[in-house]
C-alpha cells in the first residue's frame, strides 16, 4: 500500500483529505494491486493537487492508466461547478482532442495477412507521419475558419467521408462555440500544413484483427465479429492544438494573479469559469478540438482509399465503415446528477474517455441500446480493446473511463532500455510489420514502456464503469 492512501476495495484507492493541505475533496484512483505497483508518487500528488482547485465537485479522479502529466495527471477526470469552479488548460493537455477512431471491414484476417507488409508500406507513403510532417490539404483563410468551426462535418462536406461518419463521432465531429478569431497567428502557422497528418510520438495507424469477443450482442451492434480485419487511428490536433495550449497557459498564469487563486503547482494555471479568460480558452480549445476531428476524418478517408487500391476491391467488398471516434483530451460542459441534484459541470478529461451508458440522450440511435463504444488502444506489440459505456460510470466517474495503457517508462528511459535491440525485428518475428518516421520512435513506443492494457481494462470492467466487448490484435503499424 502506498503510504498515506486508503484502499476502498479491490479496484480503488482513496487519497484522503489529510493527504495534502487545502484539498477540498478526496482523490479516487482506480487501480488494483497489480497496477498499484506502477503508481508514481508524482502522479498521486497531482491527483491531490487537483483536489485543491476551486469549485471541484465530488472527487479528483484518476483512471488505471494514470501517469504523471503537466499539472493534471494523465488519466485524470475532474468536474467543476460553473459558478465557483475553474477551467485549466493543464486539465486538457497540449494535444487537445487527441483521440482514437476504429474502422470495421467485411474482411477476415487471413484475407489481409499475406498483404499486410505491402499495405503498411502504402499507408506509410499515403498518410504523412512524424514531427512537423505536412499534409496535402491547403486552405484559404475562409476555409480554415470553416474547418475550425465545423471539424469533421467540414471534412465530410469536402468529400472526405460520408455523413453517416458524423453520427458515429463523439459530439457529431464538432463542438459548437469555437471562435477562430481568438487563435494566434503562430497557431495558424503551425497547423496550416498539418491537417490530414498523423504526427509523432504515440500516434499511430494500426491494422488489426478481432481475436476475442466478450459480449456477442453488443459486438454485433457495433458491427464486429471474430477474426475481422479492423483499422485504428490515433492522433489529435497536431501543432495547432499544442500552440493553443501554450498560448493560453500564459493567459492563465496572469489570470491566477488577477483572481488571486492559490495553487500548489503553477502547472495548474487556470481561470474562474465565469471569466473572460476562461471563455476565450474554451472557445479556442473547441476550435482545436474541431481541428482534431477533421484530422482523423481526413486520415480515415485516405486510409480507405489506400486499402481499396492495395486490395483491388470495390467499396462494397471492403465494407469499411466507422465504428466510433472518441476524444480523450478535452473539457466539455455536461449535465450530471450529484447527490440527487442535476448540475451543469465543466468536465476535464485528460487521458480519459467519455463512456456514456445505454439510453443517454447524446448517443446516436444505433448505440442507444448498447451504450457508447469506447476505443482503448494498447501498445503496438500486445492488444487493444473495444468497451461499452455503463450506467455506473454516470454515478462514479462523470461518465468516464480509461483511455489507453499508460506509460511506465519515460521516452528517454525506453530508449536506454532498448539500446542494442531491434524493436522492428522483434515485432516482425511476431508477425507485426511496422514503419516509423522517427529513428527512435519504436524504442520510445516499445511494449515494455507501457502498462499491460489488459490489466487496465480489467479494472474499469470490474469497476462497472465500462464493459469489455472485444479485443483486437495488431498486424501492422504506421508510427509517427
Amino acid at each position: 500500500m502506498v503510504e498515506g492512501l486508503r484502499r476502498l476495495d479491490d479496484i480503488r484507492l482513496e487519497v484522503p483529505l489529510a493527504y495534502k493541505e487545502g484539498m477540498r475533496v478526496k482523490g479516487i484512483i482506480y487501480v488494483d494491486s497489480v497496477l498499484e505497483k506502477d503508481l508514481e508518487a508524482q502522479s498521486i500528488a497531482q491527483v491531490a493537487n487537483v483536489a485543491t482547485l476551486p469549485g471541484i465537485v465530488m472527487a479528483s479522479m484518476a483512471m488505471p492508466d494514470i501517469h504523471t502529466g503537466y499539472g493534471f495527471a494523465i488519466g485524470g477526470v475532474a468536474a467543476f461547478d460553473l459558478k465557483e469552479g475553474i477551467i485549466s488548460p493543464g486539465g486538457v493537455g497540449y494535444d487537445i482532442n487527441c483521440g482514437v477512431r476504429l474502422l470495421r471491414s467485411n474482411l477476415r484476417k487471413w484475407e489481409i495477412e499475406p498483404k499486410v507488409k505491402d499495405i503498411v508500406d502504402v499507408l506509410y507513403n499515403e498518410i504523412p507521419a512524424g514531427v512537423g510532417s505536412k499534409g496535402r490539404i491547403r486552405l484559404s483563410s475562409d476555409e480554415e475558419r470553416r474547418l475550425l468551426l465545423y471539424g469533421a462535418k467540414w471534412a465530410v462536406e469536402q468529400g472526405y467521408g460520408d455523413a453517416s461518419d458524423l453520427e458515429k463521432t463523439e459530439s457529431g465531429g464538432f463542438i459548437e462555440g469555437a471562435e477562430p478569431s481568438l487563435i494566434s497567428q503562430k497557431a495558424y502557422e503551425r497547423g496550416r500544413a498539418q491537417q490530414g497528418t498523423l504526427g509523432s510520438g504515440n500516434h499511430f495507424l494500426e491494422l488489426q484483427y478481432v481475436d476475442e469477443i466478450y459480449d456477442n450482442e453488443t459486438a454485433g451492434i457495433f458491427g464486429l465479429f471474430k477474426d475481422q480485419f479492423t483499422v485504428m487511428i490515433h492522433t489529435g490536433s497536431r501543432g495547432f492544438g499544442h500552440q493553443v495550449c501554450t498560448d493560453f497557459l500564459e493567459v492563465m498564469e496572469r489570470a491566477v494573479l488577477k483572481y488571486r487563486i492559490e495553487l500548489p503547482d503553477k502547472e495548474l494555471a487556470c481561470a474562474p469559469y465565469e471569466s473572460p479568460e476562461a471563455e476565450e480558452y474554451l472557445s479556442s480549445m473547441r476550435a482545436a478540438a474541431n481541428y482534431a476531428w477533421a484530422n482523423r476524418q481526413c486520415i480515415m478517408h485516405w486510409t480507405k482509399q489506400a486499402l481499396l487500391t492495395s486490395l483491388n476491391m470495390s467499396p462494397l467488398e471492403l465494407g469499411m465503415s466507422l465504428v466510433y471516434d472518441v476524444a480523450h483530451n478535452i473539457a466539455k460542459i455536461e449535465e450530471h446528477t450529484v447527490e440527487g441534484k442535476k448540475m451543469k459541470l465543466i468536465i476535464h478529461r485528460k487521458g480519459a474517455t467519455r463512456a456514456f451508458p445505454p439510453g443517454h440522450p447524446e448517443l446516436p440511435p444505433v448505440y442507444k441500446k448498447t451504450g457508447q463504444p469506447v476505443i482503448i488502444p494498447g501498445d503496438m506489440g500486445r492488444c487493444s480493446y473495444v468497451l461499452a459505456g455503463e450506467e455506473k460510470a454516470m454515478h462514479l466517474t462523470f461518465g468516464s473511463t480509461c483511455h489507453g495503457a499508460g506509460r511506465v517508462m519515460s521516452r528517454h528511459q525506453a530508449i536506454r532500455q532498448a539500446k542494442g535491440r531491434s524493436i522492428r525485428r522483434e515485432l516482425e518475428d511476431r508477425g507485426i510489420f511496422v514503419r516509423s518516421s522517427g529513428r527512435e520512435t519504436l524504442a520510445e513506443e516499445m511494449s515494455e514502456a507501457y502498462k499491460d492494457v489488459s490489466n487496465v481494462v480489467d479494472v474499469v470492467h470490474k469497476a462497472g464503469i465500462s464493459r469489455k466487448v472485444a479485443r483486437l490484435r495488431p498486424m501492422g503499424v504506421v508510427k509517427g
